[in-house]
Parts: structure tokens; sequence; C-alpha cells
């Protein structure tokens, strides 16, 4: 019986883990905009936002040699998904609706676009090479 390869375990796994990360990071960053503090802003948020960001690094560089959860015909679906995403930050940012639903729209998407953008970059690049080089 074949073995999977570690690799794309460990692909899976980083990417689940930054998805619970970042989810859990978005719903304390709406917690802490109703208060009127921002938890990116804080010492221990900029850790959580590098920690997505690295983990993002990994997703998009295991995607990258072929080793990631996201295959080759996935990858133009989930370009245009984390652009939507790091877009749907930009209009949540400043929205200001109803009791927290703003700040909790706000929060989870900055979370989600800092752990999916490193991701969107490499794949971006990878996929900008494939097109340009010579056949």
């Amino acid at each position: 019986m074949a073995q999977k390869d570690d690799m794309v375990t460990y692909g899976s796994w980083a990417f689940l883990i930054g998805i619970l990360i970042a989810f859990i990071a978005g719903l304390y960053q709406a917690y802490t905009l109703e208060m009127g503090e921002n938890f990116f802003a804080t010492d221990i948020g900029g850790w959580v936002a590098w920690l997505l960001a690295i983990i993002g690094f990994i997703v998009g560089f295991l995607t990258f040699f072929g080793k990631g959860t996201i295959t080759a015909k996935e990858i133009p679906g989930f370009l245009i998904a984390g652009i939507a995403l790091v877009v749907m930050y930009g209009v949540f940012r400043d929205l200001d609706i109803g009791p927290t639903i703003g700040s909790l729209f706000h929060g989870v998407s900055m979370s989600m676009a800092i752990f999916v953008a490193p991701t969107v970059g490499i794949l971006s690049i990878a996929v900008i090479w494939v097109i340009g080089r010579d056949k």
C-alpha cells in the first residue's frame, strides 16, 4: 500500500491550522474592535499576524512545489478567491453597521486576508512564471 507523501500531509495541516488560527484571531479582533481597540496593533496581535503570514508562506511554498493541498487545476480558482478575500477586507475595514456585525466582518476578513495573502502572492508569481517561460 502506498503511503501519502509527508509534505502533502504537512501542507494540509498547515492550511487547516492557518484557517483555524485566522478565524479565532478574527473573532477576537472583532471583540477588541467593539471595545474601541485593535488586537493586531498590540504586541501579541502583531505576533499572531506574523504567525498567520508565516503559515501562509508555508502553504504557498508547499503548493508551489506541488506538495500542498491546492492542485495545479485549483490554483486559478484559489487566486480569484484569495483576491476576493483581500478586497472583502478592504470593503469591510470601515463598515459600521449594526451592533458587532461590522466588526465581525472586519475582524474575520482581516485575519483571513493576512493568512491568505502570502499564499496568493507566491502562487501569482508561479502562474506568471509558467505563463512567461519559453516553451
